[in-house]
């Protein structure tokens, strides 16, 4: 089930300007006909491969070499973790770009997926503005995580493991420090807010808050929200007002 595009190297529709080349792994018809629907309504984005399970789904990825893969997590014959691992994990010469497109947000499943090799992670109530917001950050080289599994998870990776509670060590200081600013936005995401919602409570614009992520992930060499988010919890920026 593809779409005549030509084959192309991950990440090369950044490069010429091209429609962003997708896959859609997952075994509901529903689920992937509402993804191209709205995929393919995006003027940079175009659905090249539709796969009902997770075989399927590696055989068109390796085959159709998309910019971008979204796999859902409970496949037939093989499960969306183990289909990241196989196109984007550390023994993959040539790694694609996965996302991973959920209804179950079970912490095994978020650390599976990133150890896997994803570059994002999103719950398929995230709705389609975030969605195409991670395609497009995917095929630029970039991560997100949804915001309400960041916060989540969070709590869970800086929980104390045993009594008494004490409070995570701070990061080493940064060769170059962030700005009041790009802390602003480090505070937010780290309280869960999506790119917009940070964008209306800073009175900024998108495009200036994901040029302050960037900035951010640059100066933390930090890969996705949730390493942000955690960062700003081991600092300290992660409550209202700090």
């Amino acid at each position: 089930m593809t779409t005549p595009v030509p084959p192309g190297e991950p990440g090369a529709a950044t490069r010429r300007g091209a429609p962003i080349r997708v896959l859609i792994a997952d075994d509901q018809d529903m689920i992937r006909t509402g993804f191209r629907f709205f995929l393919d309504a995006q003027p940079d984005i175009t659905v090249v491969a539709e796969a009902r399970d997770g075989e399927e789904a590696v055989a068109l990825a390796r085959r159709e070499r998309p910019d971008v893969c979204l796999l859902d997590i409970r496949m037939p014959k093989l499960d969306g973790l183990e289909a990241t691992r196989l196109l984007a994990g550390p023994d993959v010469a040539d790694p694609m770009r996965v996302v991973v497109v959920t209804t179950f947000d079970l912490d095994e499943y978020v650390y599976g997926a990133l150890r896997g090799g994803a570059c994002g992670f999103l719950l398929k109530d995230s709705g389609p503005t975030l969605l195409a917001e991670a395609v497009r950050a995917a095929a630029a080289g970039d991560s997100l995580v949804s915001p309400s599994v960041t916060v989540r998870l969070l709590k869970h990776v800086t929980a104390p493991r045993q009594a008494p509670p004490a409070p995570p060590a701070p990061s080493p200081p940064l060769h170059e420090p962030l700005t009041e600013r790009e802390l602003d936005v480090v505070r937010l995401v780290a309280l869960g807010r999506t790119n917009a919602e940070i964008a209306a409570e800073l009175y900024v614009s998108l495009s200036t808050v994901k040029t302050h992520l960037s900035s951010v992930q640059l100066k933390l060499a930090a890969r996705n929200r949730v390493e942000i988010a955690a960062w700003a919890w081991q600092n300290g920026h992660a409550r209202a007002g700090t």
